[in-house]
């Protein structure tokens, strides 16, 4: 049997999993912008929050839906503490800065892409959810095999996510015009780097796929 990571989607074993798509850091006024000047803020973060929003974000509102709407799996990750204080948070994390206290507006989804009521949704204290969540526990019990990625920031906690879940044994789609970081560049170059541990399509691509 020839081996590839180049398979279509088995719906009953596949699962979309969207990564840092909330309030802290996706949002204009969101925690991990807070006390920057406006002039700062659109230099640092003009581009990535205009393309976010004109173009990502439908993306993942477009995968929410389909993959809905074929009864897939669909989860999510944030960027949240077990603990108000933020002492759980990974030393990587504290030296950063980075605290979401536990049950924190910042640490909500948006409201974008929400979550129903039966998804299921992991906060995570590092930058890889394999790492600081039981989410392969969970997948396996799920008996997802397949794993669609899409969220912020491509060349960081995506980046890391796909690694550590080709390393685990899944099949990772990593859907490229539904990851976004700070610049085009650094974008390109984490794609660059990352395809050989993925498949990569863009949004039409897979929305095209499930449909058949």
């Amino acid at each position: 049997m020839q081996l590839s990571r180049n398979l279509p989607l088995d719906p009953a074993a596949s699962a979309l999993l969207f990564i840092d798509v909330q309030n802290f850091c996706a949002r204009r006024d969101g925690g991990e912008f807070k006390g920057l000047a406006q002039d700062e803020f659109n230099d640092s973060y003009g581009w990535f929050f205009d393309k976010f929003e004109r173009e990502t974000l439908p993306n993942m509102q477009r995968l929410q839906s389909a993959f809905r709407g074929r009864n897939i799996e669909v989860m999510y990750t944030v960027i949240e503490s077990l603990t108000k204080d933020g002492r759980d948070r990974s030393l990587d994390y504290k030296i950063t800065g980075f605290n979401v206290p536990k049950g924190s507006w910042d640490g909500k989804v948006l409201d974008a892409i929400a979550p129903e009521d039966d998804e299921i949704v992991l906060p995570k204290s590092s930058s890889s959810v394999f790492v600081s969540t039981h989410i392969d526990y969970i997948l396996r019990n799920l008996g997802v095999k397949q794993i669609v990625m899409s969220g912020l920031v491509t060349d960081q906690c995506v980046e890391s996510a796909v690694r550590d879940a080709c390393d685990l044994g899944y099949l990772v789609t990593q859907v490229t015009d539904a990851c976004l970081t700070y610049t085009q560049d650094r974008h390109d170059n984490s794609l660059n780097t990352i395809k050989g541990y993925c498949r990569q399509v863009t949004t039409a691509e897979l929305l095209a796929e499930i449909s058949d």
